[in-house]
């Protein structure tokens, strides 16, 4: 059944000269700040903001904040199902490389990140959306998320992703606004304080089928936390520098694309409830077109659909049967 399944992966640099390949899902957070007449201003500012972050959060042996910088590379994974040649893109992440400039080395980052997923788009714009038509109640479909998972999971356990990146993927992503989120008294020196959701979301559990767990932290000099979906030990399995790097990228990601909870003028207090109504937020120097985002999730979803689940439905069925 695996025999002619294989991941293919390819990679990019982000920086202010990138353009959005035609493969790329236009709504995700670095193709979005690509596009339009601000592109290479949009770019290049946040790319700053990922530097200033880093240097802030790795204060120690560098007084002038300015001693690393942060390299990004989109990597795009291929899915071939038959062994035809003919690929679908399946997942799009980041990879952080970290530059120090005092030793002139060049650190491994993070890879995962950001995470871009058409068959994500498939399930909550296209297959939640139709379960749910007519209906008076809010459910999710059996087995809701359940081959994207598998997919996940066998790209992560695949010889191309072995063979291209030494730890397995953290991603990190906003917190839900319609849950509450109190902190506790677990501190990291990195990650900052911990907090605890009132009660599970859809995301968590969707990515729980990823074989992911999470954890929300917030960062110093943070005002709300952030959520990190991993496997094994957060804490342990990465170092600090590592860590940094992801929250940097991602931190600055959330608050151009979410500034009403990461941009806000006041810090999250111990009982924490996100709002994507609040007022009393910042606005960063970077263009960014969330309206176009939303609009354009369902028709990623269809194209899922139509090239990708529809044509192989009967063979993921079996596959999936049969995964471990």
């Amino acid at each position: 059944m695996n025999k002619h399944f294989t991941f293919t992966i390819n990679s990019i640099c982000l920086d202010e000269n990138y353009h959005p390949s035609d493969k790329t899902r236009i709504t995700t957070n670095f193709a979005n700040l690509a596009r339009g007449s601000h592109r290479q201003a949009n770019l290049r500012n946040a790319l700053k903001m990922i530097d200033n972050s880093f240097n802030a959060l790795a204060h120690w042996d560098n007084t002038k904040g300015d001693r690393y910088s942060v390299e990004l590379e989109i990597i795009s994974v291929n899915l071939d199902i038959d062994g035809s040649g003919q690929t679908f893109p399946s997942i799009e992440i980041l990879k952080t490389n970290i530059v120090d400039h005092k030793t002139n080395k060049r650190i491994e980052g993070i890879v995962g990140n950001n995470f871009s997923s058409y068959v994500r788009d498939y399930d909550f714009s296209v297959l939640l959306a139709e379960h749910n038509k007519g209906q008076a109640k809010f459910s999710i479909p059996d087995d809701f998320g359940g081959l994207h998972g598998k997919l996940f999971q066998s790209f992560v356990n695949s010889d191309a992703y072995k063979q291209n990146f030494n730890k397995p993927p953290v991603i990190c992503l906003s917190v839900s606004d319609n849950k509450t989120y109190h902190r506790i008294e677990n501190q990291h020196p990195v990650l900052g304080v911990e907090y605890q959701p009132n009660e599970s979301s859809l995301t968590e559990q969707y990515f729980k089928k990823m074989g992911l767990q999470v954890r929300y932290f917030m960062p110093p000099n943070s005002v709300a936390p952030l959520a990190f979906y991993f496997f094994g030990d957060l804490l342990n399995d990465y170092t600090h520098l590592e860590l940094i790097s992801t929250i940097s990228t991602m931190g600055t990601f959330q608050k151009i694309y979410r500034p009403e909870i990461y941009n806000a003028n006041a810090v999250a207090g111990k009982c924490y409830q996100p709002n994507l109504k609040n007022l009393d937020h910042s606005l960063t120097q970077i263009v960014y077109d969330r309206a176009e985002r939303s609009q354009l999730a369902n028709e990623q979803g269809k194209f899922a659909a139509e090239y990708f689940i529809k044509p192989y439905q009967k063979f993921f069925e079996q596959w999936s049967a049969n995964f471990v």
